[in-house]
């Protein structure tokens, strides 16, 4: 992937200098959790696979009810800027991307898009939502509008899991998914996704179901990712050969089935929450030959 043309983004915080702060522990509140609090808590990082325990263990956070807890800490507010590492960089043009593009899609569908922050750690760190881990993997927060990511992840992604290959040009490209697969869930945030699921989850008695229908958020998310890698291929030319295919080997190697087989040598479906790595595949490419968001109804489909 060529990220030379890709305009930087300033909505960036960069803590990654200040420690392994946070609060300790797993993120959380008080009393059951319903589906949108798992979307606020980080399930969404867990599934890619830092930790695969806490994404098997993370179906026991899904129980009959509850809502979006804010943490009590005080969450002290930062400066936003374009880091000037180069992964802080590359990182800025990502997300920079994403702007351009899903500004663009809101624009013609008469809508205002309102761009994400994302924060750089390292280790842990304060967030509305909790603590942010590098355990959980990045992850989304519907309370501050605010992505998490530790880049410590992309290393995990290229030596663990084999998303993309060590040093290869397509790694950024595995790395601009994960991305992008974030800033997803902010687009379901302001379409009003996550509210409505939350709703639904709410009425739910089944934990299965409860699963099902995380597993139809996590997958349109994954749709809204190859939404913007095509708007992204249109406008700047950035792919190179193996790219889409970075990004397909990265979404298979974090599929429920394939975290599941590998932690614990079998696979139970009614605990998924993300999808297998089949339906995260099949789900990205929907978004990429699609190229709009009506292409990711993930809610109204036969065959995930």
């Amino acid at each position: 992937m060529r990220l030379d043309d890709l305009p930087e983004s300033s909505n960036i915080e960069d803590r990654r200098q200040e420690g392994g702060g946070g609060f300790g522990g797993m993120p959380g509140g008080r009393g059951g959790l319903g589906i949108g609090t798992v979307v606020v808590l980080g399930l969404v990082g867990w599934a890619l696979g830092i930790d695969p325990r806490l994404l098997i263990g993370g179906a026991e956070l899904v129980s009959g009810g509850g809502s979006p807890i804010e943490t009590q800490a005080p969450v002290r507010n930062r400066p936003t800027g374009v880091p000037q590492d180069e992964v802080g960089r590359d990182v800025a043009k990502i997300l920079g991307s994403t702007e351009v593009v899903w500004k663009d899609v809101f624009v013609k569908a008469g809508n205002t898009y309102r761009a994400p922050t994302l924060v750089m750690y390292s280790g842990a760190t304060a967030a509305r939502c909790g603590t942010a881990q590098s355990a959980m993997g990045p992850f989304y927060c519907p309370i501050d509008e605010k992505i998490y990511l530790d880049t410590s992840f992309f290393r995990e992604l290229q030596s663990r899991f084999k998303g993309c290959d060590v040093g290869s040009r397509s790694c950024l490209f595995a790395q601009s998914y994960v991305i992008a697969h974030e800033v997803g869930h902010h687009v379901q945030k302001l379409l009003g996704v996550l509210p409505r699921v939350q709703q639904q989850q709410q009425a739910m008695a089944s934990k299965a179901d409860a699963n099902h229908l995380q597993v139809e958020v996590e997958l349109q998310a994954d749709c809204l990712a190859g939404v913007w890698a095509q708007h992204a291929q249109e406008r700047w030319k950035d792919l190179e050969p193996g790219d889409v295919d970075a990004a397909l080997r990265t979404a298979s190697a974090i599929g429920d089935d394939t975290l599941q087989r590998q932690a614990q040598g079998r696979v139970v479906p009614d605990s998924f929450t993300h999808g297998t790595s089949a339906q995260r595949q099949r789900w990205f490419n929907s978004g990429f030959k699609g190229g709009t968001v009506g292409s990711c109804n993930t809610f109204a489909t036969n065959q995930l």
